[in-house]
């Protein structure tokens, strides 16, 4: 047993579900974030329960060899908020296959699960198409960067290694013009200030669109100003908007978006598909990782060609458009209205024909198509991190859908939905894990479910 704030040595000997190192101090677990397996380290316990404690590295005695070779690195903070870090790259794709195992046997009750290896990215760094950082004041200095660990306490680092290049020259030139002019920052506590949150999206072509989030009910002439000065100074800046945010909310956009200059939406293509974004659209992160993904998912199906499928959970029908270029028919059920919308815009300037989108709840609009008359051969689930409601599994089952192809951003919720899969008579071979988000030990699977 440990004591809170007692400092032991401890050698950590894995990484568990949520990308923690595991160690053993007196065969009691203690669980230390930003640890490498190997590592043999000074920890400070910060919290202690029952069957577990947890702690922080205070020094690396002995770095494993699978940790990244800067060894000053210890904290989260360190490594810019990326809680994998502190792992050599290749090793981070290990883990994140060893995880998708862990989760497949202790949730998923699925003892004989093939899990490929995880298809790893060639661009590890700067792969985010869309930040968002928070305004803070570090004394008179105005600055953005990242959220500490558990608090709303803004910490800035020298460069974000996940933000796009031009993203953060953008960041980098507004804080100067930003510091020049004095601008009030947002005080979440009083509800008073100004600059709330800076957001840019960028593209494969290398342009961006910039958001200036505000604490305000209209777009004065100084922050139209302080953007065109931005735009003249940074040229692959095509569109600037102000976004206007004057609740109390950590929600970041606000409800209006007022367009200033250039392009009203930032285009993207993925698998030769035309996509508009506009501030507050929905759009993958990685788009180099997101064809890959996309690519298993499409590939997973069998007999594609003679098939039609139910895009469940469509968002965009981003994934839905894909499957369309070779399915038999797709529709695409998505709750939001907006989503809808700009599915229905994105498959007209397309040219996709053989694509239907609904806007309703799954559980309603996938049992409508059948009882019309549609024979669904397959379903793909792409849901949020939550996961999938059993009764709406149930309810899949009932329809007779042979086949179903599921994306999770959430193995553990993929691992407890494929149990229930599994009990409802569908069978599951294998898992394949997809690196979306390197340096965190965020991971993406896609597995095919059949009865």
């Amino acid at each position: 047993m440990v004591n809170k704030k007692e400092i032991i040595e401890l050698k950590i000997e894995k990484i568990v579900n949520g990308g923690e190192g595991l160690g053993y101090y007196q065969d009691f677990a203690i669980f230390v974030p930003m640890s490498v397996p190997g590592d043999i380290l000074k920890v400070k316990i910060i919290s202690v329960k029952k069957t577990y404690a947890r702690g922080l590295i205070q020094e690396i005695i002995k770095p494993g060899d699978e940790r990244v070779e800067d060894y000053s690195k210890i904290t989260f903070e360190d490594f810019q908020g990326c809680d994998f870090g502190m792992l050599k790259y290749e090793a981070q794709l290990k883990y994140k296959k060893q995880m998708v195992e862990d989760v497949m046997k202790k949730i998923g009750k699925n003892e004989n699960i093939k899990v490929y290896d995880t298809i790893g990215s060639e661009y590890p760094y700067h792969y985010r198409n869309k930040i968002i950082e928070p305004f803070a004041k570090d004394g008179e200095k105005i600055i953005t960067g990242f959220y500490k660990r558990k608090s709303h306490e803004v910490f800035e680092v020298e460069e974000n290694i996940l933000n796009s290049e031009l993203g953060n020259r953008i960041i980098d030139q507004l804080k100067v013009i930003l510091n020049r002019e004095k601008v009030s920052v947002y005080d979440e506590e009083n509800h008073s200030g100004i600059l709330r949150n800076i957001m840019v999206r960028t593209n494969s072509e290398n342009e961006a669109m910039v958001v200036l989030i505000i604490n305000a009910s209209k777009v004065e002439k100084r922050y139209k100003d302080i953007l065109m000065e931005l735009k003249n100074k940074i040229p692959e800046i095509v569109s600037l908007y102000v976004s206007l945010n004057n609740k109390r909310t950590n929600v970041a956009l606000g409800d209006k978006n007022i367009f200033i200059w250039g392009e009203r939406e930032l285009k993207e293509d993925i698998n030769g598909i035309h996509f508009n974004i506009s501030p507050k659209s929905f759009f993958q992160i990685n788009p180099e990782q997101t064809r890959k993904l996309y690519r298993a998912a499409v590939e997973a199906f069998h007999d594609i060609e003679d098939k039609v499928i139910v895009d469940a959970y469509s968002g965009t029908g981003t994934i839905g458009m894909m499957l369309a270029e070779k399915a038999k028919k797709v529709y695409a059920i998505e709750v939001v209205r907006s989503a809808t919308e700009d599915g229905k815009k994105t498959a007209d300037e397309n040219g996709i024909k053989n694509i239907e989108f609904i806007n309703g709840s799954v559980e309603e609009k996938l049992l409508e198509l059948i009882n019309s008359g549609v024979k669904v051969d397959a379903v793909i689930f792409d849901p949020p991190r939550k996961g999938i409601d059993e009764s709406s599994l149930i309810k899949t089952s009932e329809t007779g859908v042979k086949e179903i192809v599921y994306i999770s951003c959430n193995p553990s919720t993929f691992a407890r939905d494929s149990e229930i899969l599994k009990k409802l008579g569908y069978t599951i071979d294998s898992v394949q894990p997809v690196d979306m988000f390197p340096g965190t030990a965020h991971t993406e699977v896609v597995g095919r479910f059949y009865k």
